[in-house]
């Protein structure tokens, strides 16, 4: 495959385009799952989750990625079935930052069925942490209403030694299963999914030999937001990761991130425009 094959050029999420290559873009998390790993996770507060995400908007936030589920390290997945606490967590702060934010709304599940309500409540992009692994439904989902999906290599299932050819593969079986389902190539995203299954050197690797994902030929969401690679070489909690995540995430941007998913926004939207100043040779003055 042509390593020097170009993403598309945009991808319509909502009434936004994202026009690939011109900037960096910045996914603000707002996880509703009262366990969420990083400490930030608002439960059922529906009026909680809508203010945090306006204050995102405030601080510059292209897209906002709703998770009722805590995915952290030690968690097992549910079965597609299982998605009632799920949907009474998701579908309320959907509807409702759907209806009053002026940026999209992502849902961030791997249940179709989840991702159907989320879709019909408003939500604009689906982002499966398992890249069609745990439920091929969802491209079927991100086909019919139109949106863009997120395909994220998950190593929790398997373990590999060559984490770069793992990775690969796992996001062209997940990109052929997509189009497949009739998802267009331009609603198709990536992520190689830090964590999640992986070893910190793997981590590490990964980040190194980013660029490579390029050879895929699609966008790159990049999500390190007070991972756990971070603590291990920080050795710190996840709210004194800051600097660690600003840190790769400059790194990433160096290495052909296109979208980056953070649960500090302000920062490192600062973060990404420096980066895009000298990257990308976008410069923004207020």
């Amino acid at each position: 495959m042509d390593k020097q094959r170009l993403p598309v050029p945009f991808t319509r999420c909502g009434n936004t385009e994202f026009r690939w290559g011109e900037r960096t873009y910045v996914m603000g998390i707002c996880n509703l799952s009262p366990d969420s790993f990083s400490g930030d996770g608002v439960g059922s507060d529906v009026e909680a989750a809508v203010n945090y995400a306006k204050r995102m908007v405030a601080e510059g936030v292209d897209i906002i990625d709703v998770g009722g589920e805590s995915t952290r390290p030690g968690t097992a997945p549910k079965s597609p079935g299982d998605v009632d606490d799920e949907l009474r967590l998701i579908i309320p702060v959907v509807e409702r930052l759907a209806g009053e934010l002026t940026v999209p709304v992502s849902v961030d599940t791997y249940k179709s069925v989840v991702a159907r309500r989320a879709v019909q409540a408003g939500a604009a992009m689906i982002n499966d942490i398992w890249a069609l692994k745990r439920d091929p439904g969802l491209a079927l989902v991100a086909a019919e209403a139109g949106v863009p999906i997120v395909l994220m290599s998950n190593q929790r299932d398997v373990p590999c030694d060559d984490i770069m050819q793992g990775v690969i593969s796992d996001l062209e079986r997940g990109i052929r299963l997509a189009r497949e389902a009739g998802v267009p190539e331009q609603n198709i995203i990536i992520d190689p999914g830090i964590g999640f299954g992986k070893t910190l050197e793997q981590n590490l690797e990964i980040m190194r030999r980013l660029a490579e994902l390029k050879s895929l030929g699609k966008p790159v969401l990049l999500g390190t937001s007070r991972k756990s690679m971070i603590g291990m070489v920080l050795d710190l909690p996840p709210e004194q990761r800051l600097e660690g995540t600003a840190a790769t995430v400059a790194i990433g941007i160096t290495g052909g991130a296109d979208m980056v998913r953070v649960h500090d926004v302000g920062q490192m939207v600062r973060i990404c425009r420096m980066s895009d100043a000298i990257i990308r040779r976008r410069l923004v003055v207020d």
